[in-house]
């Protein structure tokens, strides 16, 4: 099966091509251009260095959240643009899973965080162990000194990865048993949307293109403004 994973859900942007989570051809840019520029190219170039058509991927998969409102609103759009031509199936990631997908072959606890501004990161913590991938806390949007509160009490091996981990440097170095993910490992990557697609696929869990929809943890800024202005007023 060929999938064709993506993911918009910070400042960079990548894309990847897995045939039964080997990765044929990925794309990786983080040039801070918007994803309305790069996406499309990206994904036409690595269709192309894979020796594919959009008539050959079988399913296409993206992070639906958490992650930036307006990119996670693109990527969405660009998948279901892509498979209602066909009807093919699409997975929807979570973006932090995503992310402990690219270290499964440490061992210990992913801590994965993207930051979500205003002393918050999204995150949410995993257990790898001989290549498999435990959940142990939902996706979340916390403040940082709970999570490091959280990470205080864990005796294994932390890698804190995702590109909110430069937020935890400072406690990092204060921890033994507490290491930064190093580049790429850092960054939100399209390769491990498409690891974590082919299980989501191989569950049966696959969505149609109606099915497929953002997964916001907190209301969009606007959103939360003009709520506030409302509750104020009351």
């Amino acid at each position: 099966m060929n999938i064709l994973a993506i993911d918009c859900s910070a400042t960079a942007a990548s894309c990847a091509v897995l045939e039964d989570q080997t990765v044929k051809a990925s794309s990786f840019v983080n040039v801070k251009l918007t994803h309305s520029e790069t996406l499309l190219p990206m994904l036409e170039n690595t269709l192309a260095s894979a020796k594919l058509t959009l008539k050959d991927i079988d399913a296409f998969a993206i992070n639906n959240g958490p992650g930036s409102f307006t990119g996670i609103r693109i990527g969405i759009s660009a998948v279901k643009g892509l498979a209602m031509p066909e009807n093919k199936p699409c997975a929807a990631v979570s973006t932090l899973y995503s992310i402990a997908q690219m270290h499964k072959n440490l061992n210990g606890v992913v801590c994965a965080v993207m930051d979500a501004r205003c002393n918050q990161v999204y995150n949410a913590l995993f257990s790898i162990e001989n290549g498999k991938i435990t959940r142990l806390t939902e996706d979340r949007a916390v403040l940082i000194t709970d999570v490091t509160a959280e990470l205080e009490g864990v005796n294994q091996n932390v890698f804190i990865a995702g590109d909110g981990a430069y937020l935890f440097s400072g406690f990092a170095n204060t921890k033994i048993n507490v290491t930064l993910s190093a580049e790429p490992l850092s960054q939100q990557n399209a390769v491990g949307v498409g690891l974590a697609a082919t299980e989501i696929i191989n569950r049966g869990q696959a969505v149609s293109v109606n099915e497929l929809n953002p997964l916001y943890l907190r209301l969009p800024q606007a959103e939360r403004e003009l709520k506030a202005k409302k509750e104020k007023n009351l």
